[in-house]
């Protein structure tokens, strides 16, 4: 009985190592797939842009950006009426990137003779997370216009 479970042992490590699932051959590890991430680009911001942040439904700015001009307007839609309020330089962002800044300078022949034109002779935007902002000041209060891309 003593030499049979030595034997028997040995027959069963046999067995076991027989049971593997090992064909025997090396197949080669799966190949990861590898995506080529297109390079980041800067954002596009041309095109038309609606203030989403109004006290009101119809009365808001809306603005249109071009490769070279911002034109920004007041809008009331009460008595089908727009106003100049911006006509500038746009810079466009050169680095790819969720925020972008650029002071544009006032175009002083479209807004000289604008009643609710600002005045002033820069304005600075901001870009970030797909909103366009800037500040406004009228009759003495100063808010922060957000605009969204249309």
């Amino acid at each position: 009985m003593k030499k049979l479970l030595p034997i028997a042992a040995i027959t069963l490590l046999a067995f076991t190592g027989c049971s593997s699932s090992d064909t025997g051959t090396d197949a080669a590890p799966a190949a990861e797939e590898t995506t080529a991430e297109e390079p980041a680009t800067p954002a596009d911001l041309t095109g038309s842009w609606k203030q989403t942040n109004s006290n009101s439904p119809t009365n808001y700015q809306q603005a249109t950006i071009t490769a070279e001009t911002i034109s920004i307007d007041w809008v009331n839609e009460e008595n089908d009426s727009t106003s100049i309020y911006w006509v500038g330089t746009y810079t466009a962002p050169t680095e790819a990137g969720d925020t972008w800044t650029w002071t544009s300078t006032r175009d002083a022949a479209a807004t000289d003779t604008a009643m609710m034109a600002s005045t002033d002779d820069t304005k600075d935007f901001t870009y970030a997370d797909g909103v366009i902002s800037y500040e406004v000041t009228a009759m003495g209060t100063t808010v922060t216009v957000e605009l969204e891309k249309q």
